[in-house]
């Protein structure tokens, strides 16, 4: 093994998915020299979204390509803080991605701005219920960040992604039949919505019959052909419902592969390291400056990258990860409930009700976008939550990302026999006459729900894992069982012949074998009180001011919608901070305690 060190750079970037590129994009605009290193391996595309080899359901979602290797690094997972965590061998219940692209290579594309209530959720629950409304042990915090002040920065990512949808208010005026509980806009979509797959068509008809309000989902898949503000082009969508898991062959689907690298190639000053693992964010004898970044090659030479600005932007619990392991910002602690780096670790909260419709009514799941038919009515702080005792919400929807062979061939209607020919004609009674009603929901933040450092297990590269302690609250649980209870009306308008209630059991802790979301969010957290938050406002390390931290790691608590419209807006946030002031100033931290 060998070391290097590297001419120095402006700055280094950890990670290639959206926060990276969103990031090298603005600082290369900057005029900075810029390298980005990626973990993975060159993905583009061109190649891996190849048509027809692209669509193989083994190699994608069974086999999983594009993933995360979990037998290189990996996470250990335990409920309870008396337990031993294990690693997590088989990847199940969360799916990080790995190369170039990094999730937003293979993600659907559905794309959410944040509520304004959840940017600021502990000042609105204080305010609307009281104090005492918050359960003791709920790490409950404000992001540092409002809506308004982010609202530019969410309409630049959706014209940069190519986000169809539909608004309902733009500058205080109603122009559409969007969602009536989103927040106002200063400009409508770029592309109109999605039509509507049969299935969220019947649940729109429902919804609205049962009292509610159905709009058309936000869907980072081109409705249309579009050419985005970089001048990068994308196709519409064809609906073949290879979009979660897969590279796009129609190049529809909004991902840093197609919106912004080949833009950013551009730049004589950036520079695209693959096959480069992080190890450590390198800081002076102070402790409060970054000198760069040490990463090992596919050679497995160590090489060190100098460099004036690092930003970390890798997948949510790798930021973590990487902090705790370069000594940036204190270790969080459980006990005394003190330390800010794994502090506020959460998820997100989703359950699937089956709704098996009358033989006459064929659900076509083959089919599938991001795209879909949406309520709000039980989201965030749209009901009155004084007499449920519980704190958050789930927006219901109909997502039908398409039903593949393997997949339709397991999901079965529950209660079906396991084999034989009955399980035979129950799989295909369920594959043409049955679709998932999702509640996708918020998860709060608990004292005793964090990340460390394990004590016990290593990575390939003889790093401590990152350990994950985790498990359903109280609070979360109520919470999923109320909003799948509003399900009734829906389902009995639907006229269903049957109907399978997935809710969030309270003797059923978290199980990593069965899949729920790659939506992690948490453990480095922003806010205004560097003792209770890893970063500053802009996304700037309180201890380190020349390292910056993106991605869903940042989030105080999880939210009921998709994290990735809100990475993506806080990304060109703190980019326009660095660029307006860090990079005029002294280099210093932008918020004084």
């Amino acid at each position: 093994m060998a070391e290097k060190t590297l001419p120095p750079v402006d700055a280094v970037v950890v990670g290639a998915g959206w926060a990276g590129s969103i990031m090298a994009k603005e600082l290369c605009e900057a005029g900075l020299s810029v390298v980005m290193l990626e973990r993975g391996g060159r993905r583009s595309t061109a190649k891996d979204g190849a048509y027809p080899a692209s669509i193989d359901e083994l190699e994608g979602a069974t086999r999983y390509k594009l993933f995360q290797n979990p037998a290189q690094t990996t996470v250990t997972v335990r409920n309870r803080l008396d337990q031993e965590a294990l690693p997590y061998r088989r990847l199940a219940a969360f799916l990080p991605g790995e190369g170039v692209g990094g999730a937003g290579l293979h993600w659907t594309g559905v794309h959410f701005r944040a509520m304004p209530q959840d940017l600021r959720l502990r000042s609105h629950i204080t305010e609307r219920y009281g104090k005492t409304f918050i359960p003791d042990g709920m790490n409950l915090q404000d992001y540092g960040v409002t809506y308004e002040e982010l609202e530019p920065f969410f309409d630049r990512a959706e014209k940069v992604f190519g986000t169809s949808g539909e608004a309902y208010t733009v500058d205080g005026k109603v122009v559409g039949k969007g969602n009536p509980f989103a927040p106002d806009r200063s400009d409508d979509f770029p592309l109109p919505p999605l039509r509507d797959v049969y299935t969220a068509h019947l649940f729109r008809k429902a919804a609205t019959e049962a009292g509610f309000h159905p709009y058309a989902m936000p869907a980072a898949n081109a409705s249309h052909p579009y050419t985005n503000p970089y001048g990068a082009q994308m196709g519409p969508c064809n609906f073949c419902g290879y979009c979660s898991d897969y590279a796009c062959y129609m190049y529809a689907k909004a991902s840093p592969n197609v919106n912004i690298l080949p833009a950013l190639r551009q730049h004589a000053t950036f520079t695209l390291r693959s096959n480069a693992h992080v190890l450590k964010v390198l800081l002076d004898s102070t402790g409060k400056k970054a000198t760069g970044v040490v990463y090992q090659d596919a050679e497995g030479n160590h090489i060190t990258q100098p460099a004036g600005l690092v930003i970390l932007a890798a997948f949510q619990f790798h930021n973590v990860h990487l902090m705790l392991l370069s000594g940036i910002g204190k270790p969080y602690n459980p006990h005394s409930n003190s330390g800010t780096v794994g502090r506020n670790f959460t998820y997100q909260n989703i359950t699937n009700t089956t709704v098996l419709m009358p033989p006459t009514r064929s659900t076509d799941q083959f089919i599938g976008s991001a795209g879909g038919v949406a309520i709000d009515d039980f989201n965030c702080d749209n009901f009155d939550h004084g007499p449920l005792g519980f704190i958050g919400g789930s927006p219901l929807w109909v997502n039908q990302a398409g039903v593949k062979p393997i997949a339709g061939a397991k999901a079965t209607f529950p209660g079906a026999p396991r084999w034989g020919g009955a399980w035979k004609k129950q799989a295909v009674d369920t594959y043409r006459h049955a679709f998932t009603i999702n509640a996708q929901g918020s998860n709060m933040a608990y004292r005793d729900v964090y990340l460390d450092l394990d004590p016990t297990w290593t990575n390939v590269y003889g790093q401590p894992l990152l350990r994950m302690t985790f498990d359903w609250k109280d609070n979360d649980i109520r919470m999923n069982r109320h909003v799948v209870s509003k399900l009734d009306g829906v389902v009995k308008a639907l006229g269903a012949r049957d109907v399978h209630y997935s809710t969030r059991e309270p003797d059923k802790p978290f199980d990593v074998r069965d899949y729920q979301t790659t939506h992690l969010c948490g453990g480095a957290v922003m806010g205004d009180d560097p003792n209770t938050s890893a970063l500053n406002r802009y996304l700037q390390s309180w201890d380190v001011p020349n390292v910056f931290v993106v991605g869903a790691n940042a989030f105080p608590q999880g939210m009921g919608y998709n994290p990735t419209g809100l990475v993506a807006a806080l990304a060109y946030w703190s980019a326009h901070h660095i660029r307006t002031q860090w990079l005029k100033g002294n280099g210093g931290p932008l918020v004084t305690p």
